[in-house]
C-alpha cells in the first residue's frame, strides 16, 4: 500500500509509503481518499497525523507518470486528484501534518491540507510546479494564498524556489519547527491531546472556521450560531460546564 494508516491512543496516522521520495502517484492520490473518508467514520479516531517518514513527507507528484499523460488524460484526473486532496482537507477532525525532509509541490499542497504543521529544522517546502511549465494542482494556489496571502503565496508559486524551515516559519506555511528527530513524537502528542478533547465541539470548530474562510463574514456568523446553539444538545457542554463550575477550568474529562 501507498498509504497506510495505523491507530493509537485516538489518533490515526496516514502514513506516504512510497519509497524513495513518497512521489505522489494516481494509486496514492486514490489510497489517500480512501483512508481519509475512513477516517473521517471511524469513531476510534479522533485526531489525525499526516507523515512521510524519517527522511521525507513528500517530494511532489510522480512526474514520469504526469509525463505519458496528455491534455485529455488531465482533463479527466484533475478533479480526482483535487478531490483526493480536498477529502483530507474535509476530515472533520483535527489533522496535523509532521513534516520532514522535502514536502514539495503535491507533498506541500497535502500539508497545507492539514490545521498545523509541525515541521523538523531540516525541511523545505515549495510549491515548483512553474519549473515544469506548469501550475500547483491539488489546491496549491488556493489554499496556500488562503493561509499565508496572496502577494507570499505568488512568490512562492511564480519563482518555483523552496524555503526551509525557518522561512517557512516566518511566512506561516509552517507552525512550529522542531529536531528532525522530533518531528512525529511532537505531532503525535499534539493530535493525542486532542483527541481527549470534545468531539463534537472539535468539529464544529473546524467547519466554522473553514467554511467562514471561503465565504463573507454573515454566512460564516451564521454557521458559528448554528453550530454555537447546537452543542448546548450535546452531552460534551453538560460535562464541560458542570466541571468548570464545581472544579475550575480545564479539567473536564470528555467522551
Amino acid at each position: 500500500m501507498t498509504v497506510t494508516l495505523e491507530v493509537a491512543e485516538g489518533v490515526g496516522t496516514l502514513r506516504l509509503d512510497r519509497p524513495p521520495m513518497n512521489a505522489i502517484d494516481i494509486a496514492t492520490q486514490d489510497r489517500l481518499k480512501e483512508l481519509a473518508e475512513e477516517v473521517s467514520r471511524r469513531d476510534d479516531v479522533r485526531a489525525v497525523v499526516l507523515y512521510g517518514g524519517e527522511k521525507v513527507f513528500a517530494a511532489g507528484a510522480d512526474i514520469k507518470e504526469m509525463q505519458r499523460m496528455d491534455h485529455t488524460d488531465m482533463v479527466l484526473r484533475a478533479r480526482a486528484l483535487q478531490d483526493s486532496f480536498t477529502a483530507v482537507a474535509r476530515i472533520p477532525k483535527p489533522v496535523v501534518a509532521a513534516v520532514t525532509g522535502y514536502a514539495l509541490g503535491g507533498g506541500c499542497e497535502l500539508a497545507l491540507c492539514a490545521d498545523y504543521r509541525i515541521a523538523a529544522d531540516n525541511a523545505k517546502l515549495g510549491q515548483p510546479e512553474i519549473l515544469l511549465g506548469l501550475i500547483p494542482g491539488a489546491g496549491g494556489t488556493q489554499r496556500l494564498a488562503r493561509l499565508i496571502g496572496p502577494s507570499k503565496a505568488k512568490d512562492l508559486i511564480f519563482t518555483g524556489r523552496h524555503v526551509k524551515a525557518d522561512e517557512a516559519l516566518a511566512l506561516g506555511l509552517v507552525d512550529r519547527v522542531v529536531p528532525a528527530a522530533e518531528v512525529f513524537q511532537e505531532a503525535h502528542a499534539w493530535a493525542a491531546r486532542l483527541a481527549q478533547g470534545p468531539a463534537i465541539a472539535l468539529r464544529a470548530a473546524k467547519e466554522a472556521i473553514d467554511t467562514g474562510l471561503e465565504t463573507d463574514i454573515d454566512t460564516g456568523l451564521a454557521v458559528e450560531r448554528t453550530w454555537f446553539a447546537g452543542l448546548f444538545a450535546t452531552e460534551d457542554r453538560e460535562r464541560g460546564m458542570r466541571s468548570f463550575v464545581e472544579q475550575g477550568p480545564g479539567k473536564a474529562k470528555f467522551r
